[in-house]
């Protein structure tokens, strides 16, 4: 039936989740969009248009409905209804669908077949190898090298990609897969920063829609399992300037370098093997510093990013998708967009995403449509049997902010997730914060690093020449990863001893850090001492049974005494604090508010002052030059989970209690401890990094505590009261670095730091 100018349609929607959600809104602003009715729909769906109970797999149903209806155009959404031919049983009822066929949407079922599209149109991607069994697997983990890539070849909901160092984690992954039937496609990896970006297409034509970034691990800094997305963003400021020069000398920007290189060949291949693809290409993307590549294709439209980038359409998007679906999209389509921006956070189930909690009732929707600029979009939500609003799958919510910048449209995001609650609810806080950060760099860094899947952050402090950072050094049998504040981490070469195993180099450098600075000036020997107490405290906490990341101490010669091996963890986004005495950032807020980060202490207390019992404290785990920030054990849990934030408490805690009493019997008292954790790869929680060192604790002499003054100390803050005096001439609120230090200073601190070593070992230390 042929469709000139579109006019009182009717449009079904099939799927249940936030992308049928966003493509229901956006139908019904179209004026010439009548009807529409979802099949099943959700929740919030349901409050909008009628639903049907139907199994959107299920392509007879799917057609029966779209004709009884009598409906004009099918919209299918999910990948699953897509590969099972839901599309192909529509179209054969005579009635349009947007959405490919079971043949097109191959693209997205079998990771293998997209390679294989990709290499006959000549598409840039990734190299890869499709293997079918744990021996080629592991050769082929072996060819490409660490990070390692694995791929569920097959559907997975956004989840089947394990990016990691570990070698063994990658062929478990692998294994996974071949244990249930499947296959693995195994590739290399690639650098730069995530882009997402939607191509509608007809069979022939195609128009594409505003790039986007979205953010796939469950928690903050990339860190935790993959999910089917916790947040994205549109429009990508950091891609302006982004530019080629083709063949013709004719100069072109991101998305037309995408469209020409990877869209336009890769939908012409299609039509070459007659199986033109209709609907919505999913273009993954890593913007590398070999140019555009591809990560992968989806055959729909992604999740979360539909939520944002819809909120921009200003084209109505009913007659845009009856035109693909109709073959009538045109050569020269063009697309119209509000000003402005959009972002959406996720609100995730409480054990999402590995077993995901249904039934919780949740508050707070309404409040949050309320605010100016926001909109609350349904993904897993269902109504019990009194009509409230529950959870019913893992990710629950978006909630979606629009401004004239970025930063408006984030903030109206995340004020419209203050206003929802229910137990257990999850969520990202630092959903486009490196783009609104400026800190996202093209053709350089590992991919992820930008905002996508995760990679080690490359942390770089300065250092003068007196201290060389082992950064710089060339150490016979490893490869340098990144450099923090005070450590170096190195991972193993191909063919040294350590090769294939999930392990890491760690060496402590002389540097020292004191207000989100690097110092130019090195303490002598601070980095053998850090490592020495840190292992001595490893054993104490082994002799406990309490896990930690060390391995070996048998490194190269050239770090000899300032290095450890240690098992490569997929690290937790919290500074884990414990505090048995006031002082410090503590202190500060105990004199504001009573409290602790939220913790309620009596009255009376003052600098130095024991604490009635141990509190546990946690701060964010800030990037260098930032600083971390004391928050509540409830944004602890909303960050890593309830499961995690328990373990933390109860870990840092323990190893408190412990090393508290240690210290008391040396003669020396610990005020607080900051402690990192991590999950070794069969999941148990592990303490890593340093360990209760001066650069991480406050040790003061039992012999001269006092409280109601600042105590004598072991650690740094001999550093901090020189950079903050007037001797120093430093302001510490300018922009500008701290002084070099004086031999006096760094004379004084390295002593403070060997007392402390030998007070709480009761050995020198031989160097």
């Amino acid at each position: 039936m042929p469709f000139d100018r579109l006019s009182d349609v009717k449009v079904l929607v099939v799927g249940p989740g936030g992308r049928e959600h966003a493509i229901v809104r956006a139908l019904l602003r179209d004026e010439a969009v009548t009807t529409v009715e979802a099949a099943p729909g959700n929740a919030g769906i349901a409050a909008q248009v009628r639903c049907h109970s139907i199994d959107a797999q299920d392509g007879a149903a799917v057609a029966a409905l779209a004709v009884s209806g009598g409906f004009d155009l099918v919209v299918i959404g999910p990948e699953a209804p897509l590969a099972a031919g839901v599309a192909d049983a529509v179209r054969a009822a005579g009635i349009p669908a947007f959405g490919p066929s079971a043949a097109a949407a191959r693209l997205e079922a079998s990771k293998a077949f997209a390679k294989e599209i990709m290499a006959a149109a000549e598409v840039p991607t990734a190299g890869a190898v499709h293997v079918t069994d744990l021996a080629a697997a592991a050769s082929a983990v072996d060819r490409f090298g660490a990070p390692y890539v694995i791929k569920d070849d097959g559907l997975a909901a956004g989840k089947g990609v394990v990016v990691t160092e570990d070698r063994a984690e990658a062929l478990a992954h692998a294994e996974a897969c071949f244990a249930a039937g499947g296959s693995v496609v195994i590739e290399e990896f690639l650098d730069g920063p995530e882009v997402s970006l939607f191509v509608l297409s007809d069979g022939v034509n195609l128009v594409p829609l505003s790039p986007a970034q979205d953010f796939k691990r469950i928690f903050n800094d990339d860190a935790g399992p993959n999910t089917g997305g916790m947040g994205a963003y549109t429009p990508l400021d950091w891609l302006e300037g982004y530019t080629e020069t083709d063949a013709a000398g004719v100069q072109r920007d991101f998305v037309q370098i995408v469209v020409d290189t990877v869209a336009a060949p890769t939908l012409a291949e299609m039509s070459r093997r007659g199986t033109p693809f209709v609907g919505v290409l999913y273009c993954g993307l890593a913007v590398t510093s070999r140019g555009v590549r591809v990560i992968e294709f989806n055959a729909r439209f992604g999740d979360p990013e539909t939520q944002a980038v819809l909120e921009r359409l200003a084209t109505p998007l009913g007659q845009l998708l009856l035109d693909c679906s109709t073959g009538s999209l045109g050569s020269a389509r063009s697309l119209d967009w509000a000003q402005g921006y959009a972002a959406d956070v996720v609100l995730a189930a409480a054990g999402y995403p590995e077993a995901p909690r249904k039934g919780d009732l949740i508050s707070g929707t309404a409040e949050a449509e309320s605010l100016e600029g926001v909109a609350v979009l349904h993904a897993g939500t269902a109504a019990d049997e009194q009509g409230r609003l529950t959870t019913a799958g893992g990710r629950v919510l978006a909630v979606v902010g629009t401004g004239a910048s970025l930063a408006e449209a984030v903030d109206r995001a995340y004020a419209g997730v203050q206003k929802i609650s229910w137990t257990g609810a999850q969520h990202r806080t630092d959903i486009a914060a490196k783009a609104l950060a400026g800190e996202i760099k093209l053709g350089g860094g590992p991919r992820g690093s930008a905002e996508g899947e995760p990679a080690r952050p490359a942390e770089t402090g300065s250092t003068d020449a007196g201290s060389v950072a082992a950064s710089e050094q060339e150490l016979p049998g490893w490869v340098h990863l990144s450099s923090g504040k005070v450590r170096d981490l190195y991972r193993p070469a191909p063919g040294s001893a350590w090769a294939g195993q999930d392990v890491v180099l760690m060496v402590a450098s002389d540097r020292i850090s004191a207000y989100d600075h690097v110092l130019s000036t090195p303490i002598p020997d601070k980095g053998i001492i850090l490592t020495q107490l840190s292992l001595w405290w490893f054993d104490q906490l082994e002799a406990a049974g309490i896990s930690h990341h060390v391995v070996s101490v048998e490194v190269p010669e050239a770090v000899a005494g300032r290095a450890m091996i240690c098992r490569d963890l997929q690290m937790i986004p919290a500074e884990c604090i414990a505090r048995g005495y006031l002082t410090g950032s503590g202190l500060a807020e105990y004199r504001q508010n009573g409290t602790v980060t939220g913790l309620l202490l009596p009255e009376g207390l003052t600098d130095g002052s024991q604490l009635p019992e141990p509190i546990f404290t946690p701060s964010s785990k800030a990037a260098q030059g930032d600083h971390d920030e004391n928050i509540s054990f409830e944004t602890l849990t909303e960050n890593v989970g309830v499961p995690v934030a328990g373990q933390l408490r109860e870990a840092t805690l323990r190893i408190y209690v412990l090393a508290e009493e240690i210290c008391r019997e040396a003669g020396v008292i610990l005020a607080d401890t900051k402690l990192e954790f991590g999950f070794d790869p069969g999941g148990a929680l592990t303490v890593a990094d340093e360990v209760l060192t001066p650069d991480s604790s406050r040790f003061w002499p039992a012999e001269s505590w006092e409280p109601g003054a600042a105590q004598p100390s072991f650690d740094k803050q001999f550093v901090r009261d020189w950079l903050t005096s007037d001797e120093s001439g430093w302001d510490r609120s300018s922009n500008q670095a701290p002084p070099a230090l004086p031999q006096r200073v760094t004379d004084a601190t390295r002593q403070r730091y060997l007392d402390a070593y030998q007070r709480i070992t009761g050995t020198e230390l031989i160097f």
